[in-house]
């Protein structure tokens, strides 16, 4: 594993992704007109938002910090950790927000 020393936000910026399972239609076609809201009953679906620290040199690689049921949740520790992406060294801040396993936990169950 190559160290490499600088400031968090050289390396990393942070995002809230809105994840939305209900499946449903955003708008529904008809030859008179251009759109109408679909009148469909949506159950217990769920929506939830995960905040993510993404490379600024590869946008694919994308670290889930956490996931809330709510944005003022997501957003509350967005925030926290922005603040330490600018005051943290990249180690310190991966140290503090990534699920890193310990050298003796790869590979178990």
């Amino acid at each position: 594993m190559v160290r490499v020393i600088g400031n968090a936000d050289e390396f990393w910026r942070l995002r809230i992704t809105r994840v939305d399972t209900t499946q449903r239609l955003d708008f529904e076609w008809h030859d008179d007109i251009l759109y109408r809201e679909p009148e469909i009953d949506y159950g217990d679906e769920v929506e939830y938002w995960h905040v993510e620290a993404v490379r600024l040199d590869d946008a694919d690689a994308v670290v889930r910090l956490a996931t809330f049921s709510s944005d003022a949740e997501a957003r509350e520790l967005l925030e926290v950790a922005q603040e330490d992406l600018r005051d943290l060294t990249k180690s310190r801040f991966e140290l503090a927000y990534f699920e890193i396993p310990q050298s003796g936990d790869v590979g178990l169950e």
